[in-house]
Order: structure tokens, then sequence, then C-alpha cells
């Protein structure tokens, strides 16, 4: 009898396994790796399949955003909700963003992981980072980020998967709705509603592509970079590595906690959509998942709605983190000392130009070379190609915490606003297979 259980147990393991999008992925980040090393020309000619996959998720999660927004906030009994939660999110990423860019700071200085490289900046090309180091000047102005908002027509942000400006017409149009819709308005969101399921039947069926853009994400990233471009910057990975894991499990932790929420259950909540991310090195290929996850379990649409999106333009923590630590790892790979009082300007100068370059390509160097100009040539800005051969290798970490810190941002937010039902949350947790998501598996 006992053998038989065993079998059942064995086949039903193997079963969920081959059926398991998680398993695929996993597999696709392995074979991608060794491919990359054995054949690195042709790794490199793969990578149309992640380019084609983002496209593919920049065409659905705009509509995605656009509907979960004003189906959210016309849904919401007032207008004073809106702002109250618009409020309280503000607050949250303002102060968690300084927390992560304190981090960078401070974990650059403990380990120094720039120390000892002794680098000449006459020995750089300039060339190589020219794309990144011009028009630098308004980078972190309001007038910048208010341009970068407002969409020059209402398609292109669609197309282009431009999130800020599908945010910033979404919220203009429910607003209008909230306020003029009076008694239309359980109309206008049944249709609403149905154009939003059926997006998120087509992203399920679209995660089913996940593997083969994972490996062809890994082979790239190996065939173009090599393992010896991450053996010569180990020490910057490793520090980058433990200032994610310690502000994951650290400072979002202590605020989970405060909630009575487990951050290692939550972790393993959001498992599927931290994989993916981390494969594909996109935070968008989550970002219309993870809202759908979170509502099933309890945080209101609403919630969702308005905090993910915002918080992928305004609350980018372990972008944070590189911007400050790369900062720190720079002045001691050049031998450019900075005083303490040099440090904690660089933390106030980041807390504006970290929001400067959103749905820009390149946007980390162009926030860190416009950083660099803002600290009035103290490092030279040309001295941002030494980080060139590890970016593509640190955007995984990257786009992994700003998953963790946008999704602890919507519970949180929406927990403050009492916007999110703790039973049902809690049960989720506890209980991951029962929620609804767009990821299968």
């Amino acid at each position: 009898m006992e053998q038989t259980v065993n079998v059942v147990k064995k086949k039903d393991w193997k079963s969920y396994t081959i059926k398991s999008l998680a398993f695929w992925v996993v597999f696709a980040i392995i074979a991608g790796i060794a491919f990359g090393m054995y054949d690195p020309k042709m790794a490199i000619a793969t990578k149309p399949g992640i380019d084609w996959f983002i496209q593919a998720l920049k065409w659905l999660v705009g509509p995605i955003i656009f509907l979960t927004i004003i189906s959210g906030i016309v849904g919401l009994e007032s207008l004073k909700e809106v702002g109250s939660i618009g409020l309280k999110a503000f607050i949250y990423f303002e102060i968690v963003s300084t927390f992560a860019l304190a981090i960078g700071v401070l974990f650059g200085n403990v380990f120094g992981p720039g120390h000892g490289m002794n680098l000449s900046v006459e020995s750089l090309d300039a060339k190589s980072v020219a794309k990144f180091t011009t028009n630098t000047g308004d980078v972190g102005s309001i007038w910048s980020i208010l341009k970068g908002a407002i969409p020059s027509d209402p398609i292109t942000p669609f197309l282009n998967g431009q999130t800020l400006q599908v945010l910033t017409m979404a919220l203009v149009l429910a607003i209008l709705i909230s306020a003029f819709g009076g008694k239309h308005k359980p109309a206008i969101l049944k249709p609403l509603e149905i154009a939003q399921n059926f997006f998120f039947k087509i992203l399920t069926i679209l995660m089913w592509l996940s593997p083969i853009a994972s490996f062809s994400a890994m082979a790239f990233l190996i065939g173009k970079f090599g393992i010896s471009s991450l053996i010569n910057m180990a020490s910057l990975l490793a520090v980058m590595l433990v200032s994610v894991l310690v502000f994951i499990f650290g400072v979002l932790g202590i605020i989970l906690w405060f909630y009575k929420i487990n951050v290692f259950k939550f972790m393993r909540f959001i498992a599927k959509e931290v994989l993916i991310v981390f494969a594909t090195s996109s935070s968008e290929s989550a970002l219309a998942p993870l809202m759908r996850r979170l509502e099933s379990a309890g945080v209101s649409r609403g919630t969702t709605g308005l905090v993910i999106p915002t918080g992928y333009s305004f609350n980018l923590d372990c972008t944070n983190i590189y911007l400050s630590l790369a900062i720190i790892f720079l002045s001691q790979a050049f031998n450019i000392p900075l005083s303490i009082g040099e440090q904690l300007s660089i933390i106030l100068i980041l807390m504006i130009t970290s929001k400067g370059a959103v749905g820009v390509t390149g946007s980390g160097f162009i926030v860190l070379a416009g950083t660099l100009s803002a600290m009035g040539g103290a490092i030279p800005v040309v001295t941002v190609a030494v980080l060139l051969g590890v970016d593509k290798f640190m955007s995984e970490m990257r786009a992994v915490g700003n998953l963790c810190g946008n999704a602890v941002a919507a519970v949180v937010v929406g927990a403050w606003d009492k916007q999110i039902d703790m039973e049902k949350f809690r049960y989720a947790l506890d209980h991951p297979e029962t929620v609804a998501d767009a990821i299968p598996g």
C-alpha cells in the first residue's frame, strides 16, 4: 500500500513538473547559459527571441494598465479615495526609496568593491557611452518628468509600452468618468471588465512563450559579454546582490512585519513573477500578472491599478541601490575620494534624478550620467563606461528587486488605506495555488 502511494505521488510530481511553466523557465535559463558559453556567436544571434517577447508584452501591458486603472478608480466610492491612495503611495515611495539609496551608499563603503582597481580616466573610450551621456542636463527636472508623462498622441504609448503616459491618460479619463458618469458608471464598467479579462487571457497564452524568451535572453547575455566580464567585476556584482537581498528580506521584511505578514511567505506568493522577471531581465514581463495576482488575493483593484504602474515609474528601489552603489564604486575604482558631505549629497541628488528618465531606453546610465554631472564633475561622467560589461547582469537584480518593492508597496498602501481584505490576503499567502494569476503552472 505504501509503495502504491509513493508511486502515485512520484507520478503526480512528474506530471506537475512537466506542466509547470516555472520548470521550463528554469530549464531554459540553464540551457541558455550553456549555449552562450558553447557558441557565443550563435547565442548572440538569438536576441530577437527576447526582443519580440518584450515587444509583445509592451503591446499587452498598456491596455491592461489602462483598463485596470479606469475600472479600479471608477469602482471606488469617491474621488477622495483616489487622492488618499495616491498621497499614501507618494509618501511610501519617497521614504522607502531613500532607504534604498542609503543602502547602496552604506554597502559600497563597507565592502569597498572598487578598492584596489586603480583605473585611469584617460584609458577610457568616451565614444562607448556617448549615447548615455548626452542630453542629461534636464534629468530629474520637474519639466522633464511632466514632458515624459504627456503623450503626443493616444496610440503611441500603447505601442511603445510608455507606462507613465498610459497611466496619465487612464487617470484623466477615470477621473472624468467618476466626476460626470453618475448613474451610467456601472454600464461603463461592464465592457471595461470584459475587455480587461480578454487581454489577461491573451497574456496567459503569451506567458507560455517565456521559456523561449528566457533562453534567448541568457544565451545573448553570456554570448555577448562572456563569463569573464562577471569574474572581472565579481566584487561589484556580489555587493549588489547582498544589497538587494538585505533590502528585500531586511527593509521590506520589516515593513511587512508591521502588518503581520511573513516576508518569506510573501516571496513564495510572488515566486512565479520573480522567476519570469529574472529570466527576461524585464519588469514589464510581470507587471500585469502581478497586478492580477494581488487583486485576486484581496488587494482592491483601485490600489493595484494606481500603485503598481506608478511604482514602476517612481518606486524603482533596487535601481536606486544600483545608482548609489555605482557612484561609490566608481569613486573607489578611480581613486576619487568622496567626503561624508559629498556622499550625503549623492543621496539628495539621486532622490530627484532617479525620477528623471522614466521609460527611456538606457535610463539607468542616463540617470547615472546625469547625477555625475549634477555633482559638478567630481567624478568624470565617462567613468560609467567601466560598467557597460556588467550592467546587463545587474539588470536582473534590479528588475527582481523593483518587482518585490512594488508588490510590497501595493500591499502596504492597501492596508494603510483599508483597501485590502487582510483575511483573504493571509489565506492567499498560505495557499498561493488558490489565487488566480496570468502565469500558468
